[in-house]
Order: C-alpha cells, then structure tokens, then sequence
C-alpha cells in the first residue's frame, strides 16, 4: 500500500470514528471511485429518461461528463472542458441518489474532514492528488516502474481471466456486506442478487426497481417488504397475486433468506471475529452447495474463501495469545 493510499484509508478510518459529524447514520456507506461512476451512469439514464424517454446513457457521455463532475466537485479548473448536456440536472440527480442509498462519496468525506478543520498537515491531501486517485492515474503511474510489457499469450490471458474473476469474487462478498450494514444500498444490491444464479435477471431487477421507486423505498427493503407479504399472507396477500414480482417470488426468496440468515448472525454474536468467522462459513456453504466442482467461478470463490478465513484465524489466534499473555503476565515476545 502506497503512503497515498494509506491517507485515504486514514481518512476513512477517521470518518467511521466520527460518523456523527458526517452523517445522521452509522451505517451510511462510502462510496469508492468504482460506486461512483456507476452512480453517475444510472443517474445520468434516469435523467435522459425524463428528457428523450429513454433509460439509457452512452459510456463516452458518462466518461465526458465523469471528468467533468469530478473537477466541479473538487474545485478545479475546467476551462477547457464544455458543459455536459443537462449537467444540473444530473449533478442534482447524482447527489439525491447518494442521499437516498445512505451513501457518501469519497470527495465528500474529504471536503468535510478538511471544513472542519480535521485533516493534518501531515495527512494532508491536494484535490489534485484525490482527482489522480478517484481517476486511476495515480495508480497507473505507481505501476508503472515495476509491471513489464508481457507478449499476449494463452497462460497470460488465462493470468488476466484469473485475475478478473478474483477480483469479481471479493466485490460480490463485499457487496453482500455492504447491503448487511446499509439495506439502502441499492449499488451493493445490484450485484448480488442474481450472485449466485437465482433467476434474477434484469427483468426482475428492472421490476423491483420501479416497485421501489413507487413506493419510495429502497430495493432491499422492496424485496424484504413483498416476500414478507407473500409468506405472512393477509390483506396485501391477494393484491400481490397480479404484481409483477409474483413470477420472481423463487429468486426473491431465496436471496431476502439468505441476508437474514446473515442479519442473525450479526445479531446473535457479539465478538465480530467470530462473527465474521460465521459469516464466512456461511458464504462458503450458500455459494458452493450445488455447484459443480468444474464451475471456474466455484473455484475462485474457493480459493479467495480460503484465503479470508486464514486472515480471520489469525486475527482471533493474535488476540487470544496477545490476551493470554497480558492476563499471565508473560511476552507476548
């Protein structure tokens, strides 16, 4: 981890300690450079759907205007840059879907540690350095001086393919932690619930959503509140029968059961080492019960699985000898 990086960990760290000044929620999430593009994405097609009627947004436009935001938000000069098509609007767009997904993004939480006064002259970080960071420059130019150019070929591809299912793997587990401490948050969501396969495409994803937004309620909580409806029966039972969720009720199930499986566990157990222990032991049984040994995803999950629970081991194993020895007098040394 590089000295930049650790800034930025610090000051997530500091944010997490003193959530109060940030937010009125402790579980509002942040929202890293990857959740905030996709944020601007969804905020941009909901606001051409309002102009030209269409749910839809190009990758050069959300790229064009991406550059665009994050020099705006950090105060930069963007003389050279024109205006994108309905700009206030999608900054607008933006900032309420934040707020409605209980989330911040990383440019908040920096503008508000250094309003405050909070920052450090020595964890001090310059808007041009977050602008290089959020952008991914910061991190090409660190690589740089220690990746050589490879020939492409059949192992490297399958070295690259390797790599992006890993990488998959974390943000589908970090995701479905994520949507476990804020249920608001519809981006966490929106990766994991047809991870594993449920039957939950994007039709289904596409019904919640506007099911969702009619009832002013988060995605999760629309999920929760429908199959809820349908396993409790009553009054809300007999209108549900023609709502369009009624065909995904499988999927839908299976997933709201799985998050309150892990919703137990956070309740139940109260030391979040043996927790997160639990978590995980969760994890490995939902997503390989079933699945065939040969499953290249199976075997990722397997594997980044196995290297989490190792961590987890040996944070408990540390904490137990550190105690032991403090409570008997010996070194830990």
């Amino acid at each position: 981890m590089s000295a930049f990086q650790q800034k930025i960990l610090n000051l997530i760290k500091c944010f997490r300690r003193q959530w109060p000044l940030f937010s009125n929620s402790e579980r509002t999430t942040v929202c890293g450079a990857d959740c905030m593009l996709m944020a601007l994405q969804l905020s941009m097609a909901e606001v051409n759907k309002q102009h030209c009627g269409d749910f839809t947004v190009s990758l050069s436009d959300v790229l064009e205007t991406w550059k665009y935001l994050l020099h705006d938000k950090l105060g930069l000069s963007y003389e050279n840059m024109k205006e994108p098509e309905n700009y206030a609007d999608v900054k607008k767009a933006y900032h309420a879907f934040l707020a409605r997904t209980n989330m911040l993004d990383l440019i908040d939480i920096y503008q508000k540690f250094y309003g405050l006064g909070l920052v450090s002259e020595d964890e001090s970080i310059a808007p041009v350095q977050l602008l290089e960071f959020i952008s991914g420059i910061m991190n090409v130019q660190e690589n740089n001086g220690y990746v050589l150019s490879t020939p492409s070929t059949p192992v490297n591809r399958q070295s690259q393919k390797n790599v992006k299912v890993t990488m998959l793997a974390k943000k589908c587990v970090c995701s479905y932690l994520s949507l476990l401490v804020n249920s608001k948050d519809d981006l966490s969501l929106a990766h994991i619930l047809n991870v594993p396969d449920r039957g939950l495409g994007r039709e289904a994803f596409t019904n919640l959503k506007h099911a969702s937004q009619k009832r002013k309620m988060s995605i999760f909580l629309m999920a929760t509140s429908f199959i809820r409806t349908i396993e409790l029966g009553g009054r809300g039972c007999a209108s549900s029968l023609f709502d369009p969720l009624r065909v995904h009720v499988k999927g839908l199930s299976n997933f709201v059961n799985f998050i309150d499986k892990l919703q137990e566990i956070v309740g139940e157990i109260l030391n979040p080492r043996i927790a997160g222990g639990r978590i995980l032991s969760t994890f490995f049984f939902f997503f390989f019960f079933g699945r065939s040994n040969g499953d290249p995803f199976c075997h990722f999950f397997f594997f980044f699985f196995f290297d989490l629970d190792l961590k987890i081991k040996n944070i408990i194993f540390f904490f137990f000898f550190f105690f032991t020895a403090s409570t008997t007098g010996v070194s830990p040394a």
